[in-house]
């Protein structure tokens, strides 16, 4: 089985979904969660994740410099024999020394076509722009913001959306199968 730690740094929705699916699903005897980790402290996944029996850590990052902050958590990393580092909702932009230090092990979820929107607000971008649908993306984690190389994508249908909301909950649904179904060929290859 693959060691991963999953970053958060909010509710955690894609981290519980990966922690059902390591429990009893598709991830099940594939990957090994052996800490969910957040620049929040006040991360409502970390609770979500402890409920799973998962050990957490947090290392606030407000208030720090992107290469100072990531050295940190560098160095906490090193206690860790980890596989992947699997992105689950954490927002910060990782610095050029981390993703050299985890080269090719960090893997990340967004919801948009990465050819078409990197960052942030991309369920509002697909909102504002009236898709018809969009996709979700997984793809390794570069030095660039969202300009990793494309593990997998998949389509979300957002016809008949009416709201922001809707378009969120249909992402969402998609991003929550689709993100462990992914990781899981992965780490089975």
């Amino acid at each position: 089985m693959k060691k991963i730690a999953i970053f958060i740094s909010g509710r955690g929705s894609n981290m519980k979904a990966i922690l059902e699916q390591c429990n009893n699903g598709v991830l099940q005897n594939v990957a090994q969660p052996i800490l969910v980790f957040s620049n929040n402290p006040e991360a409502a996944g970390l609770e979500t994740a402890k409920s799973y029996g998962i050990p957490t850590a947090s290392i606030p990052s407000k208030g720090k410099k992107r290469v100072a902050f990531d050295q940190e958590v560098i160095d906490f990393l090193e206690n860790y024999d980890i596989d992947y580092i699997v992105l689950a909702g954490y927002m910060r932009v990782l610095s050029k020394r981390f993703v050299q230090a985890f080269k090719n092990k960090i893997i990340n979820i967004h919801p948009a076509d990465t050819h078409q929107h990197k960052g942030l607000h991309a369920y509002e971008w697909a909102y504002n722009s009236n898709l018809k649908h969009t996709k979700i993306t997984v793809h390794y984690v570069d030095e660039g913001v969202d300009t990793g190389n494309i593990i997998a994508q998949a389509v979300v249908n957002l016809e008949g959306a009416k709201t922001l909301e809707d378009i969120e909950k249909r992402g969402l649904a998609v991003e929550h199968r689709f993100y462990s179904q992914t990781l899981a060929e992965v780490m089975k290859a």
